[in-house]
């Protein structure tokens, strides 16, 4: 006689009868996704792609998102700029981030110009880094021009 482990396994292991899945609300999985947090048109298109929203429905829910001011791409970008530029990054890797996530040139670059001065924010993160070489290759790293590198450090005055 099997015992009651078995007959426990065997019923688990029986293919579940669902119900074919019903295509998701664009409009609803586009609203619920800005409720998590603020996203570029781009990212919004891509995450109602991956939801299978037809393209035809993801253009139409961003375009009446936008009108709406849900989806603003400057917004975005100058909000996510002074998010980055507040964690010590410098205006390149800033862009690179911008434009990963879909957003315009021009939006970029206003962007990025709304940001305090370059070498400004190099000269506190170097300061905050301890100066020096080792600041010098964070700041590097962290997407800083050599120009405001060599200024942020002092490196500027060690050539003959």
């Amino acid at each position: 006689m099997p015992s009651s482990r078995n007959r426990r396994t065997r019923s688990r292991s029986r293919p579940s009868r669902s119900l074919p899945e019903a295509s998701p609300d664009p409009l609803g999985v586009a609203v619920r996704a800005l409720a998590q947090r603020d996203l570029s048109a781009h990212e919004l298109a891509d995450r109602l792609a991956r939801r299978g929203v037809a393209p035809a429905q993801r253009q139409e829910v961003i375009e009446r998102l936008a009108r709406a001011g849900y989806v603003d791409d400057a917004r975005f970008a100058l909000s996510r700029a002074r998010v980055l530029a507040g964690r010590g990054l410098g205006d390149a890797a800033i862009r690179a981030d911008l434009e990963q996530r879909g957003i315009d040139a021009d939006a970029v670059s206003d962007a990025v110009s709304a940001l305090e001065a370059e070498p400004e924010r190099a000269r506190r993160e170097a300061a905050r880094l301890g100066g020096g070489v080792r600041a010098a290759r964070a700041l590097a790293c962290k997407g800083f021009a050599g120009d405001s590198v060599e200024a942020a450090v002092g490196l500027e005055d060690t050539e003959p």
